[in-house]
């Protein structure tokens, strides 16, 4: 029988072996009657602790440690002279000199058969066994929830480890889904692991615990796609009236696998033959034709072979149409046999999935629009601001109040930075389908009144000739057998979509702003596109068609920089009030640009024709410069000290502002000569990617020489939201912890309990979300190894779809394990039946936008039974979510909960 007896010994040296002297534990001894001897003397654990050289934390743990080794030692004497069959009372004699001391013998028999469960001791062994020589293994925040031991037995476990020469180390591993930042990651690696060793490595970090899903019930993961076979597909080419609906895919009523749910539209792909797909906007059609089940509507002409209009599926199992499928966006059937088969829609998003689209107005469109209705937005956007902080620091809850401090601070640097501002009243977001019968200067849109009018906005936004004004036709036969009450789609015809930066009908969307009538306090500028020459019936792939082998190719990877480049051009020159000519040259290039990848175009042409050089030495400076106006550079990339994480100590309590600590990390900079021999050119300070307005505390710095008066406004608002965040992060730093309420705790012990479930089990998903990081960053390097040319979106896809695999391989869902605050819960908070710690843990893990509800309750709309049932007779009678909203005296969002 073989005991851990040297577990929980300080690391040993020299030529004998671990226990081979009188009294292994000499040393254990020697530190215990210094700690009993020091606090005899009135000695403080933190004035010991910094005696020895040590943190409180790490002298509690080695004093654990050497106790529980003393007692381990004297244990497996006991067992070790049992075995060689000596009495108890031999035993006594021979360890306490004394015979009566048979009972604690006894004692100590009936503890070494425990000895094997003790929870320390037998973590440390499993970790141990976990690592053998090789693993690194994830020991970090919420392992001890899914091994069920406390954290303190853990750290305790660990520093037996750690004595026993095994090395601990805190690495980054990437966030897939969120770039630049990071998971810390602790690690438990083998006797003589350095850091660098498991930084380089980071998908060797396995888990301790052997995850499975629980068959899909709570997890999922898509599915290889099943396909169709083409012959089941027709085509409507360009010329036989699929330009007009260039995007759509008509589905036949009633087929198994080609089923749309309770959607009544869908952005799909549809795969074909095993090699092909169908990508664009899914709806049932009652007019199709004999013999097939699918018409894909393309503005191809007919003499391209069927097939060459469908897409090519990408040589990845894990993703081969490119694409994120959403959760539960494929499904299952039973065929006429009775076996269940995969359906052939694959869902990226549906009906009612583009209602929760953010309400906010991009500068990209409101600089471009008049300086009275962008004052009026920025104005509304810090009155918001100003009514959200107000709300927060009236709360009694001081962890509460901290928490949305923190969060209000963070978000309004994050809007100083996008510039975003208050949407318009009754703004949504629409995705767009064809109704071909509409006139050019109308809309079908049910959440809308009929017979007002409406501006379309769509992005990338060029400028006020992108902006149809549309009347709202509600009574179009087309639009409301195609749509009816549409929660988030509107009709329009193909003419409108092309004035729409050239939309299509494959799922692009568009913004619907009320506005222009004669009653509307809403006027939005637009203007006529035969202003800037140039630009209608302007077809890029016909202008600058590539010549094959001889047109320099635009590579994908490099669009989304010669994008970036023209959009600030354009941006600047609107701003510094260019002619509609001068517009039309780079909304031009921009067409080019965009679509030069995919097309061969020869963007290099368009540049000197449409005398891009020129533009940008008039209004940037020179024909290399870049970003010129604070709206170009606001988001312009800047690189500044790599420093450490913010810290509470880092925030001035006078002012609020932040001052960051520099790591003062440096790394050697390496070239490669002219002999290709690389050259060390010294060491550099590391630095970290921001934004040109994160790293300034003043916006007004980023202005351009002879500011623009809404270049201006923009300043000024984002110093207004800087200014704010300080005032948070001041009020944050001064707000006290909570006292806790021993009465409270009695009266809601339950709500107390019940929290505390929640909470552990949202604690638990922290190693399976670090593990499926670590699995989806191995994934994603080698689909980039295997994929080269891949460009950012494509790595952001496939990266996504990894890390939606990784989350159903080791069962991690943040979503599925939030903490649901109750209201009885809330009270038991505001009670202060929570300590300050935990409700810390619990406001991390629930839902930030219910616990704003908890907070600030707003007086919500209460429907009645017989209301309720007028709302669903009239909508079943045919009539529109604004109609009924109109008649009821209620808002189209209240109404739309009863479609």
């Amino acid at each position: 029988m073989s005991y851990l007896a040297h577990y929980g010994t300080p690391r040993h040296s020299g030529r004998y072996p671990w226990g081979s002297g009188d009294n292994p534990y000499q040393h254990n001894a020697d530190f215990l009657r210094t700690v009993k001897e020091m606090k005899a003397k009135g000695k403080s654990e933190k004035e010991i602790a910094a005696s020895m050289g040590l943190k409180t934390t790490e002298f509690r743990n080695k004093q654990s440690i050497y106790v529980n080794a003393e007692k381990v030692d004297r244990i497996n004497r006991a067992m070790k002279l049992k075995e060689h069959g000596y009495s108890n009372v031999k035993i006594a004699e021979l360890m306490f000199n004394s015979a009566s001391k048979e009972s604690t013998v006894r004692s100590l028999l009936n503890q070494g058969e425990k000895l094997k469960e003790d929870t320390c001791i037998n973590t440390a062994e499993a970790l141990a066994k976990k690592v053998g020589t090789k693993n690194f293994v994830d020991v970090g925040t919420g392992v001890e929830r899914e091994i069920g031991i406390t954290k303190t037995r853990l750290d305790v476990s660990l520093q037996i480890l750690k004595e026993a020469g095994y090395e601990v180390h805190s690495v980054k591993v990437p966030q897939i889904n969120q770039k630049g930042q990071y998971t810390t990651t602790k690690v438990l690696c083998p006797p003589g692991t350095e850091w660098k060793d498991v930084q380089q490595h980071t998908d060797k970090i396995v888990s301790l615990e052997e995850y499975s899903h629980d068959g899909g019930q709570t997890f999922w993961a898509p599915e290889y796609p099943s396909s169709i076979s083409s012959n089941r597909v027709a085509v409507r080419y360009g010329n036989k009236g699929g330009l007009e609906k260039d995007g759509v895919i008509e589905l036949r009523r009633g087929v198994a696998d080609l089923d749309l749910g309770d959607s009544h539209y869908a952005q799909v792909r549809i795969a074909v033959d095993g090699t092909h797909y169908l990508k664009g906007m899914a709806i049932y059609s009652d007019n199709m034709p004999k013999g097939v089940d699918v018409v894909f509507n393309t503005n191809k002409t007919s003499d391209v072979p069927k097939m060459d209009v469908f897409k090519k599926m990408k040589d990845d199992p894990d993703n081969p149409f490119g694409a994120t499928i959403k959760a539960n966006g494929q499904y299952h059937y039973k065929d006429k046999d009775g076996n269940t088969k995969l359906g052939a829609i694959n869902k990226l998003k549906e009906e009612g999935d583009w209602d929760h689209y953010s309400k906010n107005l991009a500068s990209q469109f409101l600089s471009k629009q008049q300086l009275p209705l962008i004052k009026k937005q920025l104005k509304l956007s810090i009155d918001n601001r100003q009514d959200e902080l107000d709300k927060i620091l009236k709360m009694t809850n001081p962890v509460v109040k901290r928490k949305l401090l923190a969060d209000f601070a963070e978000g309004c640097d994050s809007q100083a930075v996008d510039l975003k501002a208050a949407a318009l009243p009754r703004q949504s977001a629409k995705v767009i389908l064809p109704v071909s019968s509409l006139k050019d200067n109308e809309i079908y849109a049910p959440s809308y009144k009929n017979g007002e009018t409406v501006c379309l906005v769509r992005f990338p936004h060029g400028g006020t000739f992108e902006i149809p004004e549309l009347k709202v036709n509600n009574k179009n036969p087309q639009g409301k057998s195609m749509l009816g009450n549409a929660i988030d789609a509107v009709g329009i015809n193909a003419k409108v979509a092309e004035r729409l930066s050239g939309a299509d009908f494959d799922g692009d969307t568009t913004v619907v702003i009320p506005s222009n009538s004669p009653r509307s306090k809403v006027k939005i500028t637009t203007s006529d596109i035969s202003e800037y020459t140039g630009l209608k019936d302007f077809d890029p792939k016909i202008a600058y068609r590539g010549v094959e082998g001889v047109t320099a190719k635009l590579p994908e990877k490099r669009k989304g920089l010669e994008m970036g480049k023209i959009s600030n051009l354009i941006t600047d020159m609107t701003l510094k009030g260019a002619k509609p000519d001068e517009i039309a040259r780079a909304v031009r290039h921009s067409m080019v640009v965009i679509d030069a990848p995919k097309h061969g175009l020869d963007y290099k042409r368009s540049y000197e024709e449409n005398r891009i050089a020129e533009l940008k030495k008039k209004y940037q400076g020179s024909s290399d410069a870049g970003a010129s106006t604070l709206l170009s550079r606001a988001k312009s990339v800047a690189y500044v000290p790599e420093t450490k994480q913010i810290r509470l100590k880092d925030i001035d309590p006078k002012t609020g502002e932040v001052h960051l600590e520099p790591t003062g990390r440096t790394y050697t900079d390496w070239k490669r000569n002219k002999d290709g021999v690389w050259e060390s050119k010294g060491e550099k300070v590391a630095t970290v990617k921001t934004s040109k307005m994160a790293a300034t505390n003043d916006a007004r710095t980023l202005l351009s020489k002879n500011p623009n008066p809404k270049e201006v406004a923009y300043a000024d608002y984002a110093n207004s939201l800087k200014s704010m965040a300080n005032i948070a992060r001041k009020n944050l730093v001064a707000t006290q912890n909570i006292e806790t309420n021993a009465q409270a705790k009695k009266v809601y012990a339950a709500e107390v309990a019940s929290l505390n479930a929640k909470l552990n089990r949202a604690l638990q998903n922290a190693p399976k979300e670090r593990q499926a990081q670590i699995i989806a960053n191995k994934t994603l390097k080698q689909k980039q190894a295997a994929n080269p040319d891949w460009t950012a979106d494509e790595i952001k896809r496939a990266g996504q779809q990894a890390l939606t695999a990784a989350r159903a391989k080791v069962g991690a869902s943040k979503s599925n394990v939030q903490v649901d605050i109750t209201d009885r819960e809330w009270a038991a908070i505001q009670a202060g039946a929570v300590s300050t710690s935990k409700l810390t843990q619990i406001l991390n893990n629930a839902d930030s936008d219910r616990v704003k509800q908890l907070a600030s309750p707003k007086n919500t709309v209460t429907v009645s039974a017989s209301q309720a049932a007028r709302i669903k007779s009239m909508l079943n009678f045919g009539y529109t979510q604004a109609e009924v909203a109109e008649a009821t005296g209620l808002s189209v969002s209240t109404v739309n909960k009863y479609l």
